[in-house]
């Protein structure tokens, strides 16, 4: 029990460590010498550094912040195939855990993101088939409508309709899902009066 109990606290604060990694910030410091919390809305997420022009640098971050998700469910699955004790519930705790990292990172006096590419990235990693759903879902919204919130928004609402059937993966998917609505609280607000800005507009 104990060793479980440890086992378990480690993988969630590994995962919380990795999804602290502020990329976007790290990205436009060292290639423009722009605080990204500084421009736009101050989220340091693939959508803000997108403001800075720098569409590179943008899409670094897109791919960076999905990466720091799924790597901690690689990991995950390595200590799996090796047959070494792990709990079913595990993949959940993972991907919830290096989501709220992205969103209260230790680096950033647990200030950050919105963790909607992480998201993505830990689905992408937990199940192929429905990541590119989630992917897919995001980018038709955000095609149509040209807000990145909305399109957030729809594929997380999305995400626990995806995991029914599986009450222990679905509970973790309602409180990710929550994590992200929450944290576009104020984009909602917005959307609800047809103020939220444009992907790619300045403000």
């Amino acid at each position: 029990m104990i060793a479980t109990v440890l086992a378990t606290t480690l993988v969630a604060f590994l995962a919380y460590i990795i999804g602290s990694i502020p990329f976007g910030l790290l990205l436009t410091q060292a290639f423009t010498g722009t605080d990204i919390r500084q421009l736009g809305s101050g989220n340091i997420g693939a959508t803000n550094v997108l403001r800075t022009g720098a569409k590179g640098l943008a899409l670094a971050t897109l791919v960076l912040d999905a990466g720091k998700a799924l790597l901690p469910l690689v990991i995950l699955r390595q200590l799996q195939a090796a047959d070494l004790p792990t709990e079913p519930w595990w993949p959940g705790l993972v991907m919830l855990s290096a989501c709220l990292g992205h969103c209260y990172s230790v680096w950033l006096k647990f200030r950050g993101g919105k963790a909607v590419a992480s998201f993505l990235g830990a689905w992408l990693g937990l199940s192929l088939g429905a990541g590119l759903t989630l992917c897919l879902t995001w980018l038709v919204v955000a095609v149509m409508w040209r807000r990145s919130s909305l399109a957030a928004l729809s594929a997380s609402f999305a995400a626990p309709i995806l995991a029914w059937g599986q009450p222990v993966l679905f509970t973790f998917m309602v409180c990710l899902s929550g994590l992200i609505w929450f944290r576009h609280r104020d984009n909602l607000s917005r959307l609800l009066v047809d103020r939220e800005p444009l992907i790619g507009s300045e403000t």
